[in-house]
């Protein structure tokens, strides 16, 4: 069965970049969210295994959203995505239950060798 992702990301451009990298390499993305409110309904309804979740939102922190996914599915493994320079943000992240965080700008293989990590994979 194909581990199920939900991207969030207030870019689209970023959003498009990591369905297509997502996609390419076998996952299945169930959705994409613009911001913390869409994020925290979507991950209610779509059940993914996996987020892929920005650090600043436009309507929240990647922080605050993560406590509100968690709160509905606390198995959930969560990515942060955060540009660089953003490290207090990533270390308090990590110590709120996340699994891993990506620095943005970064490469195909980085993103999956991250999500593979965070899924477990081999």
């Amino acid at each position: 069965m194909k581990n199920r992702i939900l991207i969030v990301d207030d870019s689209f451009y970023m959003r498009t970049m990591l369905k297509n990298v997502l996609t390419d390499a076998g996952y299945e993305v169930v959705g994409e969210a613009a911001n913390g409110q869409q994020a925290i309904e979507l991950a209610a309804s779509t059940k993914p295994d996996l987020i892929t979740l920005d650090v600043i939102l436009p309507d929240n922190t990647g922080l605050d959203v993560l406590k509100g996914i968690r709160e509905n599915d606390p198995d959930v493994k969560v990515v942060m995505c955060s540009a660089v320079g953003q490290e207090v943000i990533v270390n308090e992240a990590l110590e709120s239950g996340a699994s891993a965080y990506i620095v943005k700008p970064f490469s195909e293989e980085k993103v999956l060798e991250i999500v593979g990590g965070a899924l477990g994979a081999e």
